[in-house]
């Protein structure tokens, strides 16, 4: 099995730590002047989406966790399951809601997405970072409201709630980060 060492550490890098897989969002190296060194760091379980801190001893070892990420395209869901297939084996796989976080907030229907496996367990996805989603409910548009100033709340065609300039209405296609749910810019008009 391959092995890091805190000298390696890199934002993205991934570590198992007390058998969960990890990947590292921060680290700093700090150097006392009395006493060893050491890594200050802020892990996200790849598992849960829980983000710890932890420091380590420099020169500290971990091994690098079984991980392996295959594109398959999502299906459909149904209950609390989330259907998915790879579009080369035709082989499916089922996620729960638990298993997908805030992550289905823009998952749609014959999606592509990363999916993570964890000693081939599937456990996650990865979405794209960015989805085009249709406004499906949001306030009309007012005379005098304008392009730059304020924002709304928008409901999207996968149930999430994203906040849009004014301006934009029901049926107009948007662009949304999937790591922020912040809108980015409209991609089509729905009129």
């Amino acid at each position: 099995m391959a092995v890091i060492v805190t000298s390696d550490f890199r934002g993205g890098a991934r570590l198992e730590v007390d058998g969960e897989p990890y990947f590292i969002v921060e680290f700093q190296h700090v150097k006392p002047g009395k006493g060893g060194a050491f890594v200050r760091t802020k892990l996200k379980n790849m598992k849960t989406g829980l983000v710890i801190e932890r420091t380590f001893r420099s020169g500290e070892k971990f091994d690098v966790p079984d991980v392996e990420e295959k594109t398959m395209q999502f299906l459909y869901a149904q209950g609390e399951d989330y259907y998915f297939m790879d579009n080369e084996s035709y082989e499916q796989i089922t996620l729960t809601k638990k298993d997908l976080g805030d992550r289905i907030l823009f998952l749609k229907e014959q999606m592509p997405v990363n999916i993570l496996f964890y000693k081939e367990k599937p456990i996650t996805i990865d979405l794209p970072t960015f989805v085009d989603l249709t406004i499906v409910e949001t306030d009309p548009a007012r005379k005098g409201d304008t392009a730059s100033g304020g924002s709304k709340p928008a409901k999207v065609e996968t149930g999430a709630t994203v906040k849009v300039p004014f301006h934009l209405q029901e049926g107009d296609v948007i662009k949304v980060d999937t790591r922020t749910s912040e809108y980015i810019e409209r991609v089509r008009s729905g009129s």
